[in-house]
């Protein structure tokens, strides 16, 4: 069991899931040091840098929007791979539908073309980061690479879904092998959360 330290602002947030459930797109020993200790770090630089300053009296999107430097990338880091995590369901809807499957038709043609859109921008980013589909504000979907703790928030874009390629992410499983860890994602995504965050 990982702890939450209650004296802080921002705790390890509660899995929807048993981190064994993920497999073998993500193996539990993956889940034991990615959410576990990498997330929990983050978590834990976040709230000692920001004790004792007006970041402390915010919530996290806001701190990563108007913060730099070490503040912005363990505030980023930690929505990030909250939002990352929460994405997945061992038994979630598959495949998108409603508006936000009309939205990927319009922009892609269909769902397969995005699909291979997206993974080619999780695969081709070099270095570390993260490969996000977003809507602007005229609710037009767009697919963005970010490197590092780089986050859509600070282009005023609403994140709706991410793959975390930082080698941490994947390299238990798949060692170098990239695109084989982001064609596994698609069998854990969970579109109904996805469409939620569209709507």
């Amino acid at each position: 069991m990982y702890i939450n330290f209650t004296a802080m602002k921002f705790k390890l947030p509660e899995l929807p899931y048993a981190q064994e459930s993920l497999e073998p797109a993500i193996s539990r020993q993956t889940m034991g040091f990615h959410y576990g200790k990498h997330l929990q770090t983050y978590i834990d630089n976040l709230n000692g840098l920001i004790e004792g300053t007006p970041f402390a009296e915010m919530p996290l999107e806001q701190i990563v929007k108007q913060s730099d430097g070490g503040i912005f990338n363990n505030a980023a880091q930690t929505f990030n791979h909250t939002f990352y995590f929460e994405t997945f369901s061992p038994n979630g809807q598959r495949h998108p539908e409603g508006k936000l499957a009309k939205a990927i038709e319009k922009k892609w043609g269909n769902f397969e073309a995005f699909r291979e859109e997206f993974s080619a921008a999780a695969v081709s980013l070099f270095g570390s980061g993260w490969a996000w589909l977003s809507k602007n504000a005229d609710g037009e979907l767009t697919i963005t690479k970010e490197s590092n703790a780089g986050c859509p928030l600070t282009s005023g874009l609403v994140p709706l879904l991410t793959i975390d390629v930082w080698e941490h992410a994947y390299y238990l499983d798949c060692q170098n092998r990239r695109a084989e860890y982001v064609k596994k994602l698609w069998d854990i995504i969970d579109w109904s959360i996805v469409e939620k965050r569209f709507e």
